[in-house]
């Protein structure tokens, strides 16, 4: 296993040096869902909520999250970013809606953190908007999928 790349030898903790790394087209896409009661669901769907278009306010937070990823994770180089897209898809079946993220950038260090801060912040949003209605939502299984870029290259999550 390698070792944690933020501490130097003295285990304390620094930003990692990417100077040397090559620029490289880095993308990360990411995944995660929040499940509510029907009603819940439905009042998303059909644009009635009050406060306005919950998926389009979340899609603008998640945008939003991406962009001060640095501001929130200490480590975090800031980024160029050159992409960042937001879908969500709807499960009528499970009440639930899932989250996918693609972020990209040309540099010398991966986005991944960025990927999964915006997906993280577009289903709080959700939550926030909708918590009057149904304070019992729950967020999870927010992860990375993909990745790809860099001297690692090819990532891509295994199902089994």
């Amino acid at each position: 296993m390698s070792k944690l790349t933020h501490f130097d030898e003295q285990g304390q903790a620094h930003m990692v040096d990417v100077g040397a790394k090559d620029s490289t087209h880095r993308i990360a896409i990411t995944s995660g869902h929040i499940r509510m009661e029907p009603e819940t669901l439905k009042l998303i769907e059909e644009g009635g909520h009050k406060k306005g278009d919950v998926l389009g306010i979340a899609r603008v937070a998640g945008i939003m999250a991406a962009k001060k990823t640095p501001d929130l994770v200490p480590l975090c180089h800031p980024l160029a970013l050159t992409r960042i897209a937001i879908d969500f898809d709807i499960d009528r079946d499970n009440h639930s809606i899932h989250c996918r993220t693609q972020v990209e950038t040309r540099g010398q260090t991966g986005v991944e953190m960025e990927a999964l801060c915006a997906t993280q912040v577009a289903l709080l949003t959700i939550y926030d908007m909708c918590k009057a209605v149904d304070r019992g939502m729950v967020i999870s299984d927010v992860r990375l999928e993909e990745k790809s870029g860099g001297k690692s290259g090819h990532w891509k999550r295994n199902e089994t």
